[in-house]
């Protein structure tokens, strides 16, 4: 089973806008798919809630991991974790223990510049990252191009030295999916077709032998 996590210890980042997004184009392509909100808010489990409103759309399992083991039903072929807020020391190495594949989501703004700096700094000291059992790349969320900060947050990016894969637009697109309980992918093409773009980049390094650790 292929695993999946979003991190980052800044709140409000979009991770659960990567996990949520991310489950649903696996699960249009036909993977079983569950997701474990390990953040005590539940918004991955309230997305799922809402998406029950649906029919004809792939199922996405639900695992609520706060509440006890992680384990996804047999014959899933992902998991995708959505990480908690505020994940320092010993709990990053806890919750990396089973992941391959680590994504960080970045705002643009100085504050979420030097919190990601900080987070970095405990990150890259976790013997799952230098050991490589762990892949990490960074996804820019909620970016607006031509801007002075959206610049300042690409070079932030660039000198990191860690994957940097792509720009995820400030989109309403983002906030209509996520109220009914979808994906940008299951919104009609003509409404989302820029920002199902931008996820080109993350898709292919997550289907790449890059992103599976060692």
């Amino acid at each position: 089973m292929r695993t999946i996590m979003t991190m980052n210890a800044k709140g409000g980042c979009g991770k659960t806008t990567i996990a949520t997004n991310l489950a649903t184009w696996l699960a249009d392509e036909g993977a079983r798919v569950a997701i474990a909100d390990f953040d005590p808010q539940g918004s991955s489990l309230d997305w799922l809630k809402a998406r029950e409103d649906y029919e004809g759309i792939p199922a996405i399992e639900g695992i609520d991991a706060t509440r006890g083991p992680l384990k996804a039903a047999r014959g899933a072929d992902y998991l995708i974790m959505d990480a908690p807020a505020g994940v320092h020391g010993r709990e990053i190495d806890t919750l990396l223990r089973r992941v391959e594949s680590l994504l960080i989501p970045v705002l643009p703004s100085p504050i979420d510049m030097r919190a990601c700096n900080r987070f970095l700094s405990e990150l890259l000291a976790s013997g799952r990252i230098s050991r490589e059992q762990t892949k990490i790349a960074i996804v820019a969320n909620r970016t607006r191009e031509n801007t002075l900060i959206y610049k300042e947050l690409d070079h932030y990016l660039g000198d990191l030295g860690i994957p940097f894969l792509s720009h995820l637009r400030e989109s309403q697109n983002y906030i209509r999916s996520a109220e009914r309980g979808l994906g940008i992918f299951e919104l009609a093409p003509s409404m989302a077709w820029q920002d199902v773009l931008s996820w080109d980049p993350i898709l292919d390094w997550l289907t790449s032998p890059d992103s599976v650790g060692r």
